[in-house]
């Protein structure tokens, strides 16, 4: 067995592990498995560091691991680390107004679980390798979402994804149709020939479109973006958090994988139709989020406007897009985990919502701090690594000639920018009604917020991390 394969071995082993930890010891609010899923991560994150990059290894002809996947698997472990670690108060009497998580080992299996199924969508090289990790990383999530069964918002949410969920499954399906019939195969290389070969074949580009829809209903591109604000809301916060973060990755590889992959000979065509879908998603996202007034919802449409920006990437060449997209990703994962842990602080005992927010930038200065910086990350401000991340989109974009997109997705940052002054504002200007709930904050989330607010700050200053990716991906 070559080492390269030995992170998804260890992700198979460690969710079997965790699920039947509390058969052996009969005890469902064990914190065991809490332990054991953050150390296996973490370890899991450290052995994806140190793996060779310069190698790619295929398993069975369907199974590919190279340095690309590789980097995309530290997204997804990352994730998945902050998932359990925002997670721990929610198990707990008293962690979140809207009550108490149960059924510890099976929340974190489930992860777990997602996380494999990403990581089969960054390995495949096959239609149906394609289809089954990404299947095994959507339907789990459809749980987690109504995972909290006696909130009725939490139920809503589950309802919604899934219908959803299923309707964008059936376009894809429908879509690889299209493509089987044409190419006689699901691998990529025959697709690939075909594509070369007959690159205006009206079934064959019909089959495409069918499958742009249904992954634009996992990565909330408009106008399949519809179920994100109420899925947001209602699904407890660890749960949306890995939604805006696991979930948009996945189906962001899964779109690169197809673009400059098999459907490389159709790139001239497909530029037009992601710029527009990347200009309207971007727009969509930005004026949606100006009405919002509570903190998910808000983040709903923040990260469908972040879809847009990284769809913009795809119109750039295949280094360009890879290198620049999977920058982003780790940026985006950071500054939009600490704002997830900053809502979950402020919803252990009151609403999420924008009046929450008032007073801490008295109460707690440093909270606040790490709010300011990690808003101004998102909309792009430096030297935080939000403006290093959309710069790099953005000259992926403009290296193809796209200035006018680039102009536009500049005043879309622009706007993003005004309503995350608006959270700023909240926090430190607007004074509260009432006095202000005490803020309590625990080991993990003060840490977990440290490490989160370093990155931002480092990745933005030093350019070695954006350096290291750009020379795995070329």
């Amino acid at each position: 067995m070559n080492i390269l394969l030995l992170p998804d071995l260890l992700i198979i082993l460690l969710a079997a592990s965790i699920l039947a930890i509390d058969l052996y010891r009969g005890k469902p609010q064990s914190t065991v498995s809490f332990h054991m899923s953050w150390i296996g991560l973490l370890v899991i994150f450290c052995l994806l560091i140190i793996l060779p990059y310069d190698q790619e290894i295929t398993y069975w002809g369907t199974y590919k691991v190279t340095g690309i996947s590789l980097l995309f698997k530290q997204v997804f472990v990352l994730s998945s680390l902050c998932t359990v670690l925002l997670s721990a108060p929610y198990f707990k009497p008293g962690g979140n107004a809207r009550g108490v998580l149960r059924y510890r080992s099976e929340f974190y299996f489930i992860i777990l679980l997602c996380t494999f199924g990403m990581f089969a969508v960054v390995s495949a090289t096959g239609l149906l390798t394609l289809f089954i990790g990404m299947e095994l990383a959507t339907i789990p999530l459809y749980i987690l979402s109504g995972y909290q069964k006696e909130d009725s918002l939490s139920v809503e949410a589950a309802t919604k994804y899934i219908i959803m969920g299923s309707l964008s499954t059936g376009l894809l399906v429908f879509g690889y149709s299209f493509l089987y019939g044409c190419a006689g195969s699901l691998s990529f290389k025959a697709i690939s020939v075909f594509a070369m070969a007959s690159p205006t074949d009206p079934l064959f580009r019909l089959g495409v479109l069918f499958v742009l829809a249904a992954i634009g209903f996992k990565l909330t591109i408009f106008p399949f973006h519809m179920w994100a604000p109420d899925v947001y809301d209602g699904a407890p916060t660890p749960v949306t958090a890995f939604i805006s973060v696991s979930s948009k990755a996945v189906a962001i590889g899964f779109l690169l994988i197809l673009v400059y992959g098999p459907l490389a000979p159709l790139h001239n065509y497909l530029q037009i139709i992601l710029l527009i879908l990347a200009g309207a998603t971007m727009t969509v996202g930005n004026l949606g989020a100006l009405k919002q007034k509570r903190l998910r919802r808000f983040m709903a449409y923040s990260s469908i406007a972040q879809a847009g920006y990284i769809i913009m990437a795809m119109a750039g060449t295949a280094a360009a897009a890879y290198s620049s997209i999977i920058y982003y990703l780790f940026v985006y994962a950071a500054a939009n985990y600490a704002i997830f842990f900053i809502i979950s602080i402020v919803g252990r005992n009151g609403e999420e919502e924008f009046k929450s927010l008032q007073g801490m930038g008295k109460q707690n200065p440093v909270l606040a701090a790490v709010l300011m910086l990690t808003l101004f990350s998102l909309g792009g401000i430096p030297p935080l690594a939000g403006f290093m991340g959309k710069f790099l989109l953005f000259a992926a974009a403009a290296e193809r000639g796209f200035y006018s997109m680039v102009i536009f997705a500049a005043l879309n940052s622009t706007i993003s920018l005004y309503y995350y002054l608006l959270l700023v504002k909240e926090a430190y200007i607007i004074k509260p009604a009432i006095a202000p709930r005490v803020l309590v904050i625990d080991n993990i989330q003060r840490i977990s917020l440290v490490l989160l607010t370093s990155a931002m700050v480092s990745l933005g200053l030093i350019p070695l991390f954006s350096s290291n990716i750009m020379a795995i991906v070329q």
